[in-house]
């Protein structure tokens, strides 16, 4: 008997869980043969399964090398469903958003997810990486004419680095034509309102709603 969306989904956030490569595969063009859409399965399905092995990674239930084979299922999962996705070109311009991980930090799962999420969204990102200079955030967004600027860290001492480059975005004269967004295990509302960020998210689907509603996207 058929799956149903909702059984197809579970699976395939269980199969990122549970590193399933293959398998991964296997469901994933089982919901597509279904005819079920190909975002609600990136983004209900892949990464949900995403956000729950970097939960179980913060719980220190999960090390690094388990979210990076967590992230080879999700990746396998994504080559099937991606060229399913409804094509965006008659929206116009993609919307620029420049994104990484503030200079003094190494860890970027999390802004990995993000920068996928914001791709299949829509979004055309530019990825500085990791441990970015802060003055590279405003150099990129001024040379790609950016509409959001995403930064994020896991650690304590690098958070104002965060704050930094939004006085950098002010001095250079473009910080009202571009949105800040923040995020991080450490980075809460409190801290995007003291340093004047436009937002900030708790995790990769949250950051995708947050984005568009910032840029007043459907």
């Amino acid at each position: 008997m058929a799956r149903s969306k909702e059984e197809l989904l579970a699976k395939l956030s269980e199969c990122v869980v549970e590193m399933e490569e293959e398998e991964v595969v296997d469901v994933a063009k089982e919901y597509i043969e279904a005819g079920y859409p190909a975002f609600d399965g990136i983004m209900d399905g892949l990464v949900d399964g995403m956000n729950k092995a970097s939960d179980l990674y913060d719980a220190e239930e999960y090390f690094v090398t388990d979210v990076l084979l967590c992230s080879d299922a999700m990746y396998a999962g994504l080559e099937v469903l991606r060229p399913h996705l409804p094509e965006n070109a008659d929206a116009g311009e993609k919307p620029k958003a420049v994104i990484g991980v503030v200079e003094g930090d190494t860890h970027d799962i999390g802004k990995n997810l993000v920068k996928i999420m914001m791709d299949t969204a829509g979004f055309e990102m530019y990825d500085l990486g990791r441990d970015v200079p802060l003055d590279a955030f405003v150099d990129k967004a001024i040379e790609v004419n950016a509409s959001i600027v995403c930064m994020s860290t896991l650690m304590t001492t690098t958070m104002v680095g965060m704050k930094t480059v939004i006085e950098k975005l002010q001095e250079r004269g473009i910080r009202d034509k571009v949105k800040v967004m923040i995020g991080g295990s450490p980075i809460s509302q409190k801290y995007a309102d003291e340093i004047g960020a436009d937002g900030y998210s708790t995790n990769a689907v949250e950051a995708v709603k947050l984005a568009k509603r910032l840029l007043n996207i459907a």
